[in-house]
């Protein structure tokens, strides 16, 4: 009984000790932590700096927030400035070029009712 009591204590003065040691006292602010890239991009493209890394970071970003009008914009003007733009962003190209023409195509059925 006395060796289950000392175990338990030895247990829970351990668990103690991890947890105060595991806090991170000297907390670091990250400042890169709430900006909007996106929006970066867009205001440098706006600005008149826009290059073909830029069009296929904000392509890319749109293609996965699923807002495929804004993501056929920056892939329409990466492929006018760049030819081979590799597999990978071909496939997300004509998958949102399939997918305006399907919005499209629902927003016409849509306006027959």
């Amino acid at each position: 009984m006395i060796i289950k009591k000392n175990l338990q204590i030895l247990l829970l003065s351990a668990s103690i000790s991890t947890v105060s040691f595991s806090q991170n006292h000297g907390r670091k602010t990250d400042v890169n932590k709430d900006i909007d890239v996106v929006r970066v991009y867009e205001q440098v493209v706006k600005e008149g700096y826009g290059t073909s890394f830029i069009y296929k970071e904000l392509a890319t970003a749109y293609y996965f927030k699923s807002e495929y009008g804004k993501a056929l914009t920056w892939f329409q003007k990466l492929v006018a400035e760049e030819r081979n733009i590799g597999p990978e962003l071909t496939h997300q190209y004509r998958q949102t070029l399939k997918a305006v023409a399907v919005i499209k195509q629902e927003n016409s059925n849509l306006k027959r009712f």
